[in-house]
Protein backbone atom coordinates (compact mmCIF):
# COMPACT_ATOMS: atom_id res chain seq x y z
CA UNK A 1 0.00 0.00 0.00
CA UNK A 2 1.13 3.62 0.07
CA UNK A 3 3.98 4.93 2.09
CA UNK A 4 1.60 6.74 4.50
CA UNK A 5 -0.59 4.09 5.71
CA UNK A 6 -4.61 5.29 5.64
CA UNK A 7 -6.37 5.64 9.10
CA UNK A 8 -9.26 3.52 9.59
CA UNK A 9 -12.06 4.53 12.05
CA UNK A 10 -13.57 1.58 13.13
CA UNK A 11 -17.19 2.14 14.49
CA UNK A 12 -19.18 0.18 17.16
CA UNK A 13 -22.73 0.93 18.49
CA UNK A 14 -22.83 -0.78 21.73
CA UNK A 15 -26.01 -2.08 23.79
CA UNK A 16 -26.00 -4.59 26.60
CA UNK A 17 -23.30 -6.38 25.06
CA UNK A 18 -21.27 -7.64 28.42
CA UNK A 19 -21.00 -11.21 27.06
CA UNK A 20 -19.58 -10.70 23.24
CA UNK A 21 -18.02 -6.88 23.41
CA UNK A 22 -14.78 -7.84 24.54
CA UNK A 23 -14.00 -10.48 22.10
CA UNK A 24 -15.46 -8.46 19.33
CA UNK A 25 -13.20 -5.37 20.45
CA UNK A 26 -10.02 -7.73 20.76
CA UNK A 27 -10.85 -8.56 17.18
CA UNK A 28 -10.16 -5.31 16.29
CA UNK A 29 -7.51 -4.15 18.46
CA UNK A 30 -5.41 -7.64 17.20
CA UNK A 31 -6.21 -6.58 13.30
CA UNK A 32 -2.69 -7.19 11.08
CA UNK A 33 -3.48 -3.51 9.92
CA UNK A 34 -2.84 -1.14 13.35
CA UNK A 35 -3.18 2.31 12.13
CA UNK A 36 -6.86 2.11 13.15
CA UNK A 37 -9.15 4.11 15.81
CA UNK A 38 -12.31 1.90 17.43
CA UNK A 39 -14.97 4.11 18.15
CA UNK A 40 -17.66 2.90 21.07
CA UNK A 41 -20.60 4.25 21.59
CA UNK A 42 -22.16 2.82 24.27
CA UNK A 43 -26.18 3.09 23.72
CA UNK A 44 -27.33 3.79 27.47
CA UNK A 45 -26.86 -0.12 27.97
CA UNK A 46 -27.53 -1.16 31.37
CA UNK A 47 -25.22 -3.94 32.31
CA UNK A 48 -22.01 -4.45 32.91
CA UNK A 49 -20.38 -2.88 29.07
CA UNK A 50 -19.46 0.20 30.22
CA UNK A 51 -17.23 -1.12 32.36
CA UNK A 52 -15.33 -3.53 30.00
CA UNK A 53 -15.13 -0.70 27.62
CA UNK A 54 -13.47 1.32 29.78
CA UNK A 55 -10.83 -0.87 30.97
CA UNK A 56 -10.00 -1.75 26.91
CA UNK A 57 -10.19 2.83 26.79
CA UNK A 58 -7.42 2.81 29.74
CA UNK A 59 -5.42 -0.26 28.16
CA UNK A 60 -5.12 1.35 24.56
CA UNK A 61 -5.06 4.90 23.00
CA UNK A 62 -6.82 3.58 19.86
CA UNK A 63 -9.82 2.87 21.95
CA UNK A 64 -12.11 6.36 22.16
CA UNK A 65 -15.19 6.08 23.83
CA UNK A 66 -18.75 7.95 23.38
CA UNK A 67 -21.72 7.41 26.01
CA UNK A 68 -25.33 8.04 24.99
CA UNK A 69 -27.57 9.44 27.94
CA UNK A 70 -30.82 7.65 26.27
CA UNK A 71 -31.03 5.08 23.63
CA UNK A 72 -30.73 6.15 20.64
CA UNK A 73 -30.67 3.26 18.01
CA UNK A 74 -27.90 1.79 16.09
CA UNK A 75 -28.71 4.76 13.51
CA UNK A 76 -27.96 7.28 15.44
CA UNK A 77 -25.46 6.10 17.22
CA UNK A 78 -22.95 5.37 14.25
CA UNK A 79 -23.99 8.85 13.09
CA UNK A 80 -22.59 9.86 15.94
CA UNK A 81 -19.41 8.04 15.64
CA UNK A 82 -18.82 9.07 11.90
CA UNK A 83 -19.20 12.49 13.06
CA UNK A 84 -16.39 11.66 15.77
CA UNK A 85 -14.32 9.73 13.34
CA UNK A 86 -10.75 10.80 11.82
CA UNK A 87 -9.89 8.69 9.20
CA UNK A 88 -9.73 8.30 5.91
CA UNK A 89 -12.11 5.30 6.13
CA UNK A 90 -14.95 3.72 8.35
CA UNK A 91 -14.91 0.88 8.91
CA UNK A 92 -17.90 -0.95 10.41
CA UNK A 93 -17.72 -3.59 13.26
CA UNK A 94 -20.53 -5.27 15.39
CA UNK A 95 -20.49 -5.40 19.17
CA UNK A 96 -21.15 -9.80 18.73
CA UNK A 97 -19.13 -10.61 15.81
CA UNK A 98 -15.67 -11.19 15.29
CA UNK A 99 -13.23 -9.81 12.49
CA UNK A 100 -10.66 -11.90 11.35
CA UNK A 101 -6.93 -10.69 11.45
CA UNK A 102 -6.46 -9.89 7.99
CA UNK A 103 -9.86 -8.53 7.49
CA UNK A 104 -8.57 -4.48 7.48
CA UNK A 105 -5.93 -4.88 5.90
CA UNK A 106 -6.94 -6.84 2.74
CA UNK A 107 -10.51 -4.27 2.38
CA UNK A 108 -7.71 -1.42 2.30
CA UNK A 109 -5.65 -2.99 0.02
CA UNK A 110 -8.68 -3.55 -3.03
CA UNK A 111 -9.28 0.58 -1.80
CA UNK A 112 -5.61 1.84 -2.64
CA UNK A 113 -4.54 -0.14 -5.01
CA UNK A 114 -7.82 -0.45 -7.18
CA UNK A 115 -9.44 2.70 -6.08
CA UNK A 116 -12.67 1.26 -4.65
CA UNK A 117 -14.19 3.32 -2.08
CA UNK A 118 -16.58 0.46 -0.98
CA UNK A 119 -15.25 -2.74 0.03
CA UNK A 120 -17.50 -5.76 2.06
CA UNK A 121 -16.44 -9.32 2.30
CA UNK A 122 -18.45 -12.72 3.17
CA UNK A 123 -18.44 -13.69 6.47
CA UNK A 124 -18.89 -17.35 8.70
CA UNK A 125 -21.53 -18.06 10.15
CA UNK A 126 -20.56 -18.54 13.94
CA UNK A 127 -23.50 -20.80 14.37
CA UNK A 128 -22.95 -23.82 11.99
CA UNK A 129 -19.56 -22.36 10.29
CA UNK A 130 -20.89 -22.05 7.01
CA UNK A 131 -19.94 -19.19 4.41
CA UNK A 132 -22.41 -16.27 4.38
CA UNK A 133 -24.34 -15.20 1.90
CA UNK A 134 -24.09 -18.38 -0.19
CA UNK A 135 -25.79 -18.77 -3.57
CA UNK A 136 -26.84 -15.19 -3.68
CA UNK A 137 -22.80 -13.84 -3.71
CA UNK A 138 -23.04 -14.96 -7.61
CA UNK A 139 -25.98 -12.66 -8.24
CA UNK A 140 -24.91 -9.16 -9.49
CA UNK A 141 -25.99 -6.92 -6.61
CA UNK A 142 -27.31 -4.42 -9.07
CA UNK A 143 -30.32 -6.69 -9.58
CA UNK A 144 -30.07 -8.14 -5.90
CA UNK A 145 -30.55 -5.16 -3.81
CA UNK A 146 -34.31 -4.88 -5.37
CA UNK A 147 -35.47 -7.82 -3.61
CA UNK A 148 -32.88 -7.81 -0.16
CA UNK A 149 -29.83 -6.08 1.23
CA UNK A 150 -26.87 -7.98 -0.40
CA UNK A 151 -23.95 -7.04 1.83
CA UNK A 152 -22.94 -8.22 5.22
CA UNK A 153 -22.82 -4.82 7.72
CA UNK A 154 -20.48 -5.25 9.59
CA UNK A 155 -17.99 -5.95 6.94
CA UNK A 156 -18.68 -2.80 5.30
CA UNK A 157 -15.25 -0.45 4.51
CA UNK A 158 -16.25 2.55 3.04
CA UNK A 159 -14.22 5.45 2.38
CA UNK A 160 -15.23 8.58 4.87
CA UNK A 161 -15.76 11.28 1.89
CA UNK A 162 -18.22 9.17 0.55
CA UNK A 163 -20.02 8.35 2.95
CA UNK A 164 -20.61 11.79 3.59
CA UNK A 165 -21.69 12.76 0.59
CA UNK A 166 -24.57 10.37 0.75
CA UNK A 167 -25.78 11.49 3.99
CA UNK A 168 -24.35 8.96 5.96
CA UNK A 169 -26.52 6.79 7.91
CA UNK A 170 -30.51 8.27 6.86
CA UNK A 171 -31.81 8.02 10.38
CA UNK A 172 -35.50 7.87 9.13
CA UNK A 173 -34.73 4.22 8.74
CA UNK A 174 -34.30 3.17 12.32
CA UNK A 175 -33.84 -0.04 11.23
CA UNK A 176 -32.44 -1.58 8.00
CA UNK A 177 -30.23 1.13 7.52
CA UNK A 178 -27.87 -0.67 6.29
CA UNK A 179 -29.88 -1.80 3.25
CA UNK A 180 -30.60 1.60 2.82
CA UNK A 181 -27.21 3.01 2.57
CA UNK A 182 -26.16 0.44 0.13
CA UNK A 183 -29.48 1.55 -1.77
CA UNK A 184 -28.20 5.15 -1.73
CA UNK A 185 -24.60 3.83 -2.73
CA UNK A 186 -25.97 1.85 -5.79
CA UNK A 187 -28.45 4.58 -7.29
CA UNK A 188 -25.43 6.49 -7.24
CA UNK A 189 -23.37 4.18 -9.43
CA UNK A 190 -20.72 4.05 -6.78
CA UNK A 191 -18.59 0.54 -7.79
CA UNK A 192 -18.91 -2.13 -4.34
CA UNK A 193 -16.25 -4.81 -4.26
CA UNK A 194 -17.66 -8.34 -2.74
CA UNK A 195 -14.72 -10.18 -1.58
CA UNK A 196 -15.29 -13.50 -1.91
CA UNK A 197 -12.86 -14.34 1.00
CA UNK A 198 -14.43 -15.20 4.27
CA UNK A 199 -12.87 -12.20 6.78
CA UNK A 200 -15.90 -11.75 9.80
CA UNK A 201 -17.29 -13.81 11.97
CA UNK A 202 -21.67 -13.20 12.27
CA UNK A 203 -23.61 -14.13 14.89
CA UNK A 204 -26.93 -14.99 13.96
CA UNK A 205 -28.72 -15.82 17.41
CA UNK A 206 -30.23 -12.90 19.31
CA UNK A 207 -29.15 -10.63 17.24
CA UNK A 208 -31.12 -7.08 15.95
CA UNK A 209 -32.31 -8.72 12.96
CA UNK A 210 -33.96 -11.68 14.75
CA UNK A 211 -35.03 -10.05 17.72
CA UNK A 212 -36.76 -7.22 15.76
CA UNK A 213 -37.86 -9.23 12.92
CA UNK A 214 -40.80 -7.32 12.36
CA UNK A 215 -39.34 -3.68 12.29
CA UNK A 216 -36.45 -5.06 9.85
CA UNK A 217 -38.97 -6.27 7.68
CA UNK A 218 -41.40 -3.14 7.27
CA UNK A 219 -37.91 -0.66 7.01
CA UNK A 220 -36.31 -3.40 4.47
CA UNK A 221 -39.81 -2.77 2.15
CA UNK A 222 -39.61 0.97 2.73
CA UNK A 223 -36.10 0.56 0.93
CA UNK A 224 -37.38 -1.42 -1.60
CA UNK A 225 -40.38 0.59 -2.45
CA UNK A 226 -38.14 3.48 -2.12
CA UNK A 227 -40.65 4.95 0.87
CA UNK A 228 -39.44 7.01 3.83
CA UNK A 229 -40.80 5.21 6.97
Amino acid sequence: MSETPHLVSVIMSVYNSSMTVEESIKSILNQSYQNIELLICNDASNDETQNILEIFEKQDSRVRLFKNSENLGLTASLNILISESRGTFIARQDADDISLPGRLEEQLAYCVVKNYKVVTTRSINKLNKKGMPRFSHFIPYRILIRFKNPFIHGTLLINKELLNEVGNYDENFTYAQDYKLFRDLIDKKIKIKKLWKKLYILNTVNNISNIYKNEQHYFANCVKSRKIP
